[in-house]
């Protein structure tokens, strides 16, 4: 009789080696690209060049409209993703309010996961940049646009087509390199 024990198996000390190898293999690759001049804050949207998702958001009490896709069609327009909870979207705001002077270029909200009053005291206070506003506060919207955080902004087109999305605030400095020249570009 055979009493020799089954030697055990391997299977179960070479997955987590694996997994770390794939791991080690997906961080090489993205330092790699960040190395070649990749932007490493670069999030692409899936959603570039493709129309603008239908929502409609209610307006804030006191300021209708709200904000509906199909009425944002026949202007180059923003659309600023924004909560007054947003410390980012506090210091982007005076830049806003700038654009909304100076008649730059339609500029539309989407009061993210946010109460009416506190949106609305929260403009009181700061100003209010935007043509039309609208309530997500369940992210309906938000997730339709694949927001990943507040501020965001879409270039929208004429047709109602996203043509840019930017992350973060939105400065002078992304206003003279990258949207200007865009909106330029578009109302042609």
């Amino acid at each position: 009789m055979n009493t020799t024990t089954p030697k055990p198996s391997r299977l179960p000390f070479l997955i987590p080696l694996l997994v770390i190898a794939v791991l080690v293999g997906i961080f090489g690759k993205r330092l790699l690209d960040v190395s070649q001049g990749a932007d490493p804050h670069l999030l692409p949207s899936v959603l570039l060049n493709t129309p603008l998702p239908e929502f409609n958001l209610a307006a804030l009490p006191g300021r209708e409209p709200g904000l509906i896709t199909a009425e944002l069609n026949g202007e180059v327009s923003l659309v600023n993703v924004w909560g007054s909870w947003c410390v980012a979207c506090l210091a982007e705001h005076p830049f806003l309010m700038e654009l909304k002077k100076n008649n730059a270029v339609a500029i539309h909200g989407i009061a993210w996961r946010d109460s009416p009053e506190a949106s609305l005291q929260w403009l009181a206070k700061n100003g209010d940049p935007y043509t039309r506003i609208g309530q997500d506060p369940r992210s309906v919207a938000a997730i339709a646009l694949g927001v990943t955080g507040a501020p965001e902004t879409f270039v929208v087109d004429k047709m109602g087509v996203i043509r840019y999305k930017q992350i973060g605030p939105v400065t002078p400095e992304v206003w003279q390199t990258t949207l200007a020249p865009l909106i330029a570009q578009l109302n042609k």
